[in-house]
């Protein structure tokens, strides 16, 4: 469930390109018009304000607001005014390309936590958008397990439906005790295998046999038995199969907790989930750490930039 507010009557792309327009003429931006617009339209919305934008201007959106906006506030909009797709291909390959000491946890989440049919279109997205294939840049940018299984996941058509054979769900749970905590050392080939070729809905059956059967939680064995990125890549998967929006809480919460936020992956949540379940995020978040989503994002946020994430979490419930 979405928590974004949109005016019952939006006004129409091209009155909303010139407010824009009026927002960053003369000195200065008028930053909160900008802010209050965006932050009240959705993706489609969006897509219609830039072409509009364009049409009218000669100018992209995008660079404007590049010009007009300044740290995590403009990297937050940015990210917001693309399309889902468009999003997501952005953040991978930031996660995967920038910097000298690459941050590999934006690209293993978006990618471990995407449905096949989504993945797909991505790959679409990411090669025209980069003129380079998704896996290329995987291929050049991780190694060993962890490239494995980003590879294997999008490049498996997995079933996306709810209907879970109990049988071979036991079955696989089986596989994944004799490939980790039943033997010394792992067989890592089990756990790509099985975490790329099953369903989500099978992927959280499987998780509640091997605890039936084991009296420990999947989690905790991929934990025991594996480390790093490739960890950080099959928990994505099955806590996302499991609860997404839980998983998702767990992210924000150590984003924001200790000395400092992460806001690459207080924006990237944000921006990424809020059309989709972050009245569930939400809801988990408030439950597991008793404090709402707004209020710990309002504690560790300012100015613009925190008017803008909190217009796109909604009501503080």
């Amino acid at each position: 469930m979405s928590t974004l507010s949109v005016p019952p009557l939006p006004p129409s792309p091209r009155d909303d390109a010139m407010q824009l327009h009026h927002a960053f003429k003369g000195l200065g931006c008028d930053t909160s018009a900008v802010i209050n617009l965006l932050a009240h339209r959705d993706a489609t919305q969006r897509a219609y304000i830039q072409q509009e934008y364009r049409t009218m201007y000669s100018e992209e959106l995008s660079k404007r607001l590049a010009s007009e906006l300044h740290g995590n506030l403009e990297n937050a909009v940015l990210l917001w005014i693309y399309d889902p797709a468009a999003c997501d291909a952005t953040i991978i390959r930031h996660s995967l390309t920038q910097g000298v000491i690459r941050n590999l946890e934006g690209a293993t989440e978006v990618i471990c936590s995407r449905a096949p049919s989504q993945l797909q279109y991505l790959k679409q997205v990411y090669h025209s958008k980069f003129g380079v294939y998704l896996e290329h840049d995987i291929e050049a940018n991780t190694s060993g397990d962890h490239q494995k299984i980003l590879l294997a996941y999008i490049s498996t058509s997995r079933y996306e439906g709810l209907e879970v054979n109990s049988e071979m769900a036991e079955k696989d749970a089986k596989v994944l005790y004799k490939a980790g905590e039943k033997k010394l050392g792992t067989d890592e080939k089990a756990f790509i295998h099985i975490f790329s070729e099953r369903s989500g809905a099978h992927l959280a059956a499987i998780s509640a046999y091997y605890h039936n059967m084991y009296g420990q939680s999947l989690k905790k064995a991929i934990k025991n038995e594996t480390s790093g990125n490739f960890a950080h890549a099959l928990l994505t998967i099955v806590q996302c199969a499991v609860n997404p929006g839980k998983y998702f809480a767990k992210v924000l919460h150590k984003a924001m907790k200790g000395l400092g936020t992460n806001d690459t992956t207080l924006i990237r949540v944000i921006v990424t989930r809020t059309e989709i379940d972050m009245q569930y995020i939400k809801v988990e978040y408030s439950k597991k750490y008793k404090k709402t989503l707004n209020d710990a994002v309002h504690s560790e946020t300012s100015g613009h930039y925190r008017a803008f994430l909190l217009s796109l979490l909604g009501p503080n419930v």
